[in-house]
């Protein structure tokens, strides 16, 4: 079949990117945090074995796409899809889905990243999908300093953080230090009798609470370190760190204030951290520790900007 340039776009929109050189088109089906019950695993499979190529992918975002779908089964598909509670999207000038690393059930997790994940997903992904932003918008949710999901390589980076509670007084000065030995970083450190922690080398890891034998380094607070701005692809911009650490709550409300400002203050085709660049990173912390934005929340979101969007995949 033949079949028109505004066909094609439409159904992207719809999360159904047409395969290379064909008339066929793969399903982008998301999955909120990068999890799937088995069931909606069986429903998946028997779409691409009834509809599609009988074979499927998962994308760098954690979402599933079955190519091989005809046009004329993309309504199907959608509804095959909806007996399971999932959906197909994931294209446009949005927030992308939610990534998350396997930080809930991780021997190295400091969060239950996937619950945060869906969180997220349900709060800026679900609830903003009709609003346009400059360019796509991408969030990830790591769960520990080992950043195995890059989220600061995203517009929106979350890292899980562990500070511990080091007590000098209850330092004895071993001359074996097994909180030493197992900093990763090289930044606990006994000097001149006394277990010292540089804070500029430490990475909140955690790894050290629990191992002094005298208790000098107990369990401490928990939250997460927050990147803007990261970007890969043809041109790289790592995320830039916001000072302290933040609560689950205090994450989700930046992460609001953010996407205000982005939408307001971002051009059209220009991503995230471009923007932060251009007006600068200084100012925009400024508006972003203010809940000024908030307060034109209405505003900002029924303003008919960036109608034409600038992502192209």
């Amino acid at each position: 079949m033949t079949l028109k340039p505004e066909d094609v776009t439409r159904v992207k929109g719809m999360g159904f990117l047409r395969n290379k050189q064909t008339d066929r088109f793969s399903a982008r089906i998301i999955t909120e945090n990068g999890t799937l019950t088995a069931e909606q695993m069986e429903n998946i499979c028997r779409i691409a074995r009834e509809y599609g190529a009988g074979t499927m992918a998962f994308t760098t975002r954690l979402t599933v796409e079955v190519p091989g779908i005809h046009y004329d089964d993309i309504e199907t598909v959608q509804q095959q899809l909806a007996k399971t509670g999932l959906v197909t999207g994931g294209t446009g000038s949005r927030v992308r889905p939610v990534v998350s690393c396997k930080g809930t059930t991780c021997h190295f997790g400091l969060a239950d990243t996937q619950g945060f994940a869906r969180k997220i997903h349900e709060e800026f992904y679900v609830k903003w999908y009709d609003v346009k932003l400059p360019h796509k918008f991408k969030i990830a949710v790591g769960g520990c300093p080992n950043n195995c999901v890059k989220p600061d390589l995203n517009d929106l980076g979350i890292v899980g953080q562990h500070q511990v509670h080091y007590d000098p007084d209850l330092c004895n000065g071993c001359k074996k230090c097994a909180v030493e030995a197992a900093c990763p970083m090289k930044a606990a450190r006994v000097v001149d009798g006394v277990l010292q922690i540089d804070d500029k080398l430490c990475n909140n890891c955690g790894l050290c609470c629990g191992k002094c034998h005298f208790d000098a380094i107990e369990e401490g607070r928990y939250g997460f370190k927050i990147y803007l701005g990261g970007k890969w692809g043809k041109a790289t911009r790592p995320g830039t760190p916001l000072p302290g650490i933040y609560s689950e709550e205090e994450v989700m409300k930046i992460i609001e204030k953010a996407l205000l400002l982005y939408r307001e203050q971002g051009k059209t085709g220009e991503r995230f951290g471009i923007t932060l660049d251009r007006i600068g990173f200084d100012n925009f912390v400024a508006q972003l520790m203010s809940d000024e934005v908030l307060q034109r929340k209405e505003e900002i979101l029924n303003a008919p900007l960036h109608l034409t969007g600038g992502a192209k995949c």
